[in-house]
């Protein structure tokens, strides 16, 4: 079994959030031979926010593993917490803030619908 070395990425201000997320994917383009876009762990600090963005062509899940954050779906925001997974269909809109004491991770997946 091979290991895969992840690469981890930072974005300021990604999406019109607030402050500087970091990704580490966790697996290659190439790895995903053109079925997902993306497969990454995301660490969200505190006080820290991805900002609300459409889906066009994609869909996206997150699986919430540490931290609460406001999870914001087409207007409306919910609270996340560890266990919690979200979804924002192709056309649909979606943003997360940490909002707890620590950071915020999770798991996110970008599946292509076209």
């Amino acid at each position: 079994m091979p290991i895969i070395a992840p690469n981890t990425v930072s974005a300021l201000n990604k999406a019109g959030g607030k402050g500087e997320i970091f990704i580490t994917h966790l697996l290659t383009q190439n790895e995903m031979v053109g079925k997902c876009q993306m497969f990454a762990r995301v660490r969200i600090p505190v006080g820290a926010s991805l900002g609300v963005h459409q889906h066009v062509g994609n869909n996206e899940t997150y699986h919430i593993l540490q931290g609460t954050a406001a999870y914001t779906d087409n207007g409306k925001v919910y609270t996340v917490k560890p266990g919690d997974t979200t979804f924002c269909a192709d056309g649909d809109t979606h943003g997360i803030e940490n909002t707890g004491n620590e950071d915020l991770i999770f798991i996110a997946l970008i599946i292509s619908t076209k």
